[in-house]
Formats: structure tokens, sequence, C-alpha cells
């Protein structure tokens, strides 16, 4: 019986589905993570009798024909990239991205390049900016050890004001870089990404030019998800996959009947 099949495949989607609600309810209090929605095709149709052939020698045409689907599966886990809301830290070096534009991590060992939206940086020994794993911001910013303050504006220039000193210094520029998909970035985990060829090749810019985010100083971004929106979407999700189980449920009662006949 397809049923069972088709019964299956739609219990695995709404697994799926859960699994990404999951996730998306996990990380509702990690910086400026974006939100993932599952998105289902349906599967290969049984063509019993296929629309628009000829159904007489008189080519008489078959308006409708006879499919049969044959279940579901999941497509895509699409990001949501809409930026989330801006919570005030107070931190010299929490850096949030108003606006359009990831933050450049140089990754260790010579791995390239990886963008992030989390602008929790700290200064390493050397006094270099760097974020919370130690992977050095780019382009590379280092702060004197006699600084006592730290200003960042928002078109990223970073000043300083030196000990002993009356006038700030300019110590470097922040870069941000835009995607055409940022949807097709790849997840790394530590909420850092990785270009691929579905995102497009990154456009550097400094902030707050055109088409570029500007940076808010002692401020990170929060997430994006909606509790209440994950829980509604979650009781849908377990709900979709109880009547799944019932289409085998009904069909193995069905196969029982058979099988009980004489």
């Amino acid at each position: 019986m397809r049923s069972l099949h088709i019964g299956a495949t739609g219990m695995l989607a709404q697994q799926t589905n859960v699994d990404v609600i999951s996730n998306n309810i996990a990380n509702m209090n990690t910086t400026a993570y974006t939100k993932r929605r599952a998105e289902f095709n349906d599967l290969l149709y049984q063509n019993i009798t296929r629309p628009g052939s000829t159904s007489t020698s008189s080519q008489t045409v078959i308006p409708s024909g006879i499919q049969i689907g044959l279940g579901v599966k999941t497509a895509a886990i699409y990001r949501i990239t809409e930026g989330g809301g801006l919570t005030n830290t107070t931190n010299t070096l929490d850096l949030a991205v108003k606006g359009k534009g990831y933050f450049q991590i140089e990754l260790p060992e010579g791995k390239g390049t990886a963008y992030t939206r989390d602008g929790a940086f700290q200064r390493n020994g050397d006094g270099v900016i760097v974020t919370h794993d130690g992977y050095t911001v780019q382009p590379e910013i280092t702060v004197p050890e006699d600084a006592v303050e730290i200003y960042v504006n928002a078109s990223g220039e970073v000043w300083v004001k030196l000990d002993g000193e009356t006038d700030e210094v300019n110590v470097g520029q922040l870069e941000l870089a835009n995607f055409p998909n940022e949807a097709g970035l790849e997840a790394l985990g530590q909420n850092l990404f990785l270009e691929t060829v579905a995102s497009g090749a990154p456009v550097v810019d400094n902030p707050d030019t055109e088409g570029f985010g500007s940076i808010q100083q002692g401020y990170l971004e929060t997430s994006n998800v909606n509790p209440v929106s994950e829980i509604t979407e979650l009781v849908s999700a377990q709900r979709a996959y109880e009547m799944n189980s019932k289409i085998i449920q009904t069909s193995d009662q069905m196969l029982q009947t058979v099988t009980t006949l004489r």
C-alpha cells in the first residue's frame, strides 16, 4: 500500500521540521542568531493515466488523468536573514551592525576568512581585537597598551585616547562584507559563516556607506527568533506528525482486514 510509505515520508518530514524549530528555540538567546525555516516539496507522482493523453482512436483527450502522489521530502532549510534587535551592553568592544553587513574574521591555520554578525569582541595579549575564540577581526586592529578609552564611530573608525594625551588617535578601520545571497552562506558554528557559490563573492566596504549598515558601539544584535511563533509552529508540527502516524495505523488496519478474509 502506497499510504504506508506516504505516511512514513510525512513523519520524517515533520521530524526534520521539529529538529529545525528546536534549534531555533535553543538559540533564542544566541547573539546575532538567525532563525531557520524548513521547506518541503512533494515527491514524484505515479501516472496511472497521464493528463492530456488520448483515450480513444478518435483522439479524445483526457482532461485530468490519474496521478497518485508518493509523499513529501525536505527541500531546504532556509535561513531568515532579517536582523534581530539591539541590546545595550555598555561594553566598549561590543559592536553591532545596524543594517546589512558581516564582520570579517580570520580563521586559524590559514583556513581563510569567515563572516559573522556577532560583534562581541575583546583584546588579546597583544592588544589585537579578536572574537571570543581568539580569532582576529579583519582588518587587524591593535589597541595600544596605554589606551584608556576606545571609541568606534558609525563608520567603523577605531579611535583611542592614550594615557596622558588629550587628542584621540585613529588606530584602524573596520570593514564589512555583503553578499548577493546571504541565505547561501554555509553555517560553520560559533556564529561564523563561510562563503559559498550560492552566496556569491563578498563585496567589502566601510560601514555606513551605501548598501552597508552602521556600527553601534556598546550594543549586540539579539536573535531574531520569536518564541511565541516557534511554539505555535512546534504544536502544528506535532499535530502533523500525529496525523501522518494515523495514516500508517489506518493502512495497517486495512491490511489486517485483508489478511483475515476467508
